[in-house]
């Protein structure tokens, strides 16, 4: 029980999402993947620390080139050098004593080859920037360096870099923040071997400025994007769902009864599902609409057929307390009896004419070899008397005769158009019966020799309850719903039934079967 109660609650968990309208499930789809897209904003914030990584190295590798050609160098020629490289490189260099004095700098000798950017006087495109590289900080987690300013003291000890570099005898690298948020990057190095060392200074604006201009790309390429993925989700959900929508409103005006004053759009111009779909529901409700018609004129038929013999029955049974006389009694008993038989008669056909249709959409259809089954018909009335005198003579062809149906309801069909080619034959005549096989089509003919169908008659013998019957015949003896129930069939097996005269233009007539061959 416990798994059976599960599906259920785990399909609505599934269905919760469905009862969205479309277009927001379509907005959200063609969204989704530009939220995805907008996720690599953060992964920018690796593309700067590999940046940062390599100016590390590129810092390490300049701090101590420029100490090993200071080393041994005259003061003269060492503060040539540092002008020379701070000017070329973009740095700031300073020079210290075995004591952490400052000896020299490169800021001092001559104009500073770079100068720190200043927030208060930058433009807003620039605050803007700053903003967003804040934000993307706090969302990465990304550390924080600390803020990057001159010392008061000229001393070494006032750099922590340099204490480890004289303590280590090792180049130091320290990364500081300078007031417009763009990196600062300090390099220490041993200068020689008399303690002496070096501090290289270097604003890495240009990384900052990288990332910047790879996320306004990658943020303009979003918003257009975004621009074009939401025009063209509203067309696709103007498209899908405004179509969806007027087949919603016919269908529900068709189903509270105003079917006769809806039209279904059928949309011939779309060639797509929706098109497909509108089509689809336009045919289903032209069909409901014939069916609804075809009930009511069968209901109203049933009527009409039933009070006949009920008004009869009522008559016979009124007149029968009144009447004396014994032969008349025995006529009045005589006309109700037949009357409840053509009652009885009535009924069973008009169940069976009325689930017809149900069964045989039910059915498994299965080979059946048609020669054979007309055979065994034919076979059974001869032994059951049915024939009344009348012949039945059976013409096959040597061609496959096998059609696929249900093999009960063929039966009826071809008891039906039996039946009828011995009503109207006369006593002794001939009834033909002919199975060939015509490419795909098997076709049976039935052909009696009586008097022949007109022309403008053909299809009224299909018609229900149709009452022309040889004079011969007793009233009420059919119901007239053998060849509606017939054709029935026949239009249920895609085949079909219909009317012709005889191929030896003989008096009478024939009712042609054809049915599908089967492959």
């Amino acid at each position: 029980m416990a798994e059976k109660s599960a599906a259920p609650r785990h399909l609505e968990r599934l269905a919760f999402p469905l009862d969205t309208s479309l277009t927001v499930r379509i907005l959200a789809v063609n969204l989704i993947p530009l939220m995805l897209l907008a996720g690599s904003l953060f992964f920018l914030d690796s593309y700067r620390r590999q940046l940062l990584d390599e100016r590390f190295k590129l810092a390490r590798i300049e701090a101590q080139i420029t100490a090993e050609a200071l080393a041994g160098a005259t003061r003269e020629r060492q503060e040539a050098l540092l002008v020379q490289i701070g000017k070329e490189q973009h740095l700031r260099l300073r020079l210290f004593d075995p004591q952490g004095k400052l000896t020299a700098d490169s800021f001092k000798l001559d104009a500073p080859s770079f100068t720190l950017g200043d927030p208060v006087a930058a433009p807003w495109p620039q605050d803007l920037a700053r903003w967003i590289d804040r934000a993307v900080d706090i969302a990465v987690n990304a550390p924080s360096p600390p803020p990057f300013a001159d010392p008061e003291s000229d001393e070494a000890s006032a750099w922590p870099e340099l204490v480890r570099a004289r303590e280590q005898g090792l180049s130091q690298i320290e990364l500081r923040r300078a007031p417009d948020l763009t990196p600062v990057i300090t390099a220490a190095a041993p200068v020689g071997l008399n303690g002496s060392t070096l501090l290289t200074t270097r604003n890495a604006a240009d990384i900052t400025q990288a990332v910047r201009d790879a996320r306004t790309s990658l943020l303009g390429l979003m918003a257009l994007a975004l621009t074009l993925s939401i025009v063209l989700s509203l067309y696709l959900a103007r498209t899908i769902i405004e179509p969806l929508r007027r087949l919603v409103r016919a269908t529900v005006r068709v189903r509270l009864g105003r079917g006769r004053e809806v039209e279904v759009p059928r949309m011939q111009s779309r060639g797509d599902e929706i098109g497909v779909l509108a089509r689809a529901v336009s045919d289903m409700t032209t069909a409901l609409r014939q069916r609804i018609d075809a009930v009511e004129s069968f209901a109203a038929d049933v009527a009409h057929e039933i009070k006949n013999p009920l008004a009869s029955l009522r008559s016979a049974l009124e007149s029968l307390p009144r009447v004396d006389d014994p032969q008349l009694r025995t006529q009045l008993t005589e006309i109700a009896a037949h009357d409840v038989l053509r009652i009885d008669r009535l009924v069973t056909e008009i169940s069976d004419a009325s689930r017809i249709d149900a069964e045989l959409s039910r059915a498994t259809f299965e080979s059946v070899d048609m020669a054979e089954l007309v055979a065994n018909v034919v076979r059974v009335r001869e032994g059951r008397g049915l024939n009344d005198g009348r012949r039945i003579l059976i013409e096959r062809s040597s061609d496959p005769t096998r059609i696929m149906g249900v093999p009960l309801r063929i039966e009826r069909i071809i008891e039906n158009l039996l039946d009828n080619a011995v009503s109207f034959s006369p006593h002794g005549g001939v009834i033909s019966v002919a199975i060939e096989r015509d490419g795909d089509i098997v076709r049976t003919s039935v052909c009696d020799e009586g008097p022949g169908i007109p022309e403008k008659a053909r299809e009224k013998v299909f018609t229900r309850f149709h009452s022309v019957r040889p004079e011969a015949e007793d009233f009420g003896d059919h119901s007239g719903l053998g060849l509606a129930i017939a054709r029935t069939i026949a239009v249920a097996h895609d085949g079909s039934l219909r009317v012709s005269d005889r191929p030896d233009e003989h008096p009478g007539a024939c009712l042609v079967l054809e049915l599908p061959a089967a492959e």
